[in-house]
């Protein structure tokens, strides 16, 4: 089991138009692992939601900690229109245009962890990244499948 058994964060049943739909707002592809797993559960709050860093965070030292991984459509979804999806949130905290919010985090907003884009075809695989209180994204995982398999 990836996720815990509550529901917080988790938006409704997955659709292929739902993917689409988030997408074509969004306007990236989505990682096919990504998509995956949202098709087992439409979000949520992971069992193992730390991951070790080679350097250190305003979190912690050696370490970031996730809230959660966004889900598509509903409140919490990285296309949502409410202010807790990707848009919003890279408006209102000022994070860099690299991609897409993927994480909630403990700190409310003060740090994220987003689907990097950057220097890539938008349709290829994005990158993992971790970004601080300063704005510079940090790669910390070079696929999504790498990102949720080094999580303790």
């Amino acid at each position: 089991m990836f996720f815990e058994s509550d529901e917080i964060y988790t938006g409704p049943p997955i659709t292929d138009a739902m993917i689409r739909a988030a997408e074509t707002t969004l306007g990236y592809t989505l990682p096919a692992d990504y998509v995956r797993l949202l098709f087992e559960r439409n979000g949520g709050r992971p069992i193992r939601r730390r991951l070790a860093t080679a350097f250190p965070t305003s979190w912690a030292d050696d370490h970031i900690e996730i809230a959660s991984i966004k889900g598509v459509g509903g409140m919490w979804g990285i296309d949502s229109e409410s202010g807790l999806g990707s848009a919003a949130m890279i408006a209102e905290w000022d994070y860099p245009s690299i991609g897409i919010v993927l994480c909630d985090m403990p700190s409310g907003g003060h740090d994220a962890v987003m689907l990097d884009y950057t220097d890539r075809n938008y349709r290829a695989q994005p990158c993992v990244a971790y970004v601080d209180e300063d704005r510079v994204a940090r790669e910390i995982a070079p696929t999504f499948t790498d990102f949720i398999s080094r999580l303790y």
